[in-house]
């Protein structure tokens, strides 16, 4: 999985492309981890992501949490918004 990550200021922007599963879920927390305290809130663009499992919608919660509920999802494939509403993270998480 490659992630790119844009930092402007108080907005991050994480890019992933690729599967987000048990393998690349590690490198995801990293990411995430590294933000400057300063970035307030996250943006996860997810045009690129092909799959993502149960190790990825952990992390994808997680980001939630460390952003105080400022995370926007974008760009999402129908199949990984039914993966988002099949674990009840559509009422929870800003996914457009």
């Amino acid at each position: 999985m490659e992630i790119k990550k844009e930092i402007n200021g108080e907005q991050a922007v994480i890019s992933l492309n690729g599967w987000l599963d048990t393998k690349s879920a590690p490198d995801f927390e990293a990411r995430l981890a590294s933000l400057p305290v300063d970035v307030t809130s996250l943006t996860l663009d997810l045009a690129e992501l092909e799959y993502i499992s149960s190790a990825g919608l952990r992390q994808v919660v997680a980001a939630h949490k460390k952003m105080n509920g400022n995370l926007t999802i974008i760009n999402v494939s129908d199949e990984i918004k039914e993966l988002f509403r099949m674990a009840g993270f559509d009422k929870k998480l800003n996914i457009q």
